[in-house]
């Protein structure tokens, strides 16, 4: 178990990372605008499941292949960035389809668990995620009181905690504004479009960045 002051120490450093906004925020925000706050929230959910698949990871150390790795680095990064533009496709397709005013908060025919699913997809297939948790994360343990991977599943298991509450409160926001912008046809194929470009954008970004972005 980490002492107090390494806890409190990494919460602070967590929460600065967190609360600025990096791909996996953007995309919540994305996601909770165009198709509801319980869209939002479900994102936020499959954001974090899939963080805890990067936290399995490095306790078992297949995330220092990938980081020790340019070419594994590199065809990661390349799938979730197809992932995303994917997704973004996908929204620009429910734009041009859409001819009358939003019924639902989320778009007909796609499901939560659907939701779900791609938010634990995006986060996976981040490389960034996983170099987050062997670059930062080891820093605030302490190998002289050993216990190393208990130490690693505590911090992980703050960082995922105080993530929850913080994108959720992204989450909230994006669609409460976004709720305000659903009354009329115009506004809800308005809003596809945003989304749809949004995953775009960040489908390039996460393409084109070095290894050394934010994780978040």
């Amino acid at each position: 178990m980490p002492s107090l002051s390494s806890l409190l120490v990494f919460s602070g450093a967590a929460l600065v990372l967190l609360v600025i906004p990096g791909p996996a925020v953007m995309y919540i925000v994305a996601r909770s605008a165009g198709q509801g706050t319980r869209a939002g929230l479900m994102s936020v959910a499959g954001i974090h499941t899939g963080t805890v698949v990067h936290v399995a990871a490095a306790v078992l150390g297949l995330s220092a292949i990938v980081a020790a790795s340019a070419t594994a680095f590199t065809a990661v990064k390349l799938a979730g960035a197809a992932y995303l533009v994917y997704l973004g496709v996908r929204s620009l397709a429910d734009y041009r389809r859409r001819p009358g005013p939003l019924q639902a908060p989320a778009v007909p025919g796609r499901s939560m668990g659907r939701i779900f699913a791609d938010a634990v997809v995006v986060n996976v297939l981040n490389p960034k995620t996983a170099i987050f948790f062997l670059a930062f994360v080891p820093q605030f343990v302490d190998v002289g009181a050993g216990h190393t991977t208990s130490q690693l599943l505590v911090l992980s298991t703050l960082f995922i905690g105080l993530g929850l509450v913080s994108d959720s409160a992204y989450a909230v926001t994006a669609g409460w504004i976004g709720s305000r912008l659903s009354g009329s046809a115009t506004a809800a194929r308005r809003k596809d479009l945003v989304a749809g470009t949004a995953y775009i954008g960040l489908g390039l970004v996460t393409a084109f960045s070095g290894a050394h972005g934010r994780a978040k």
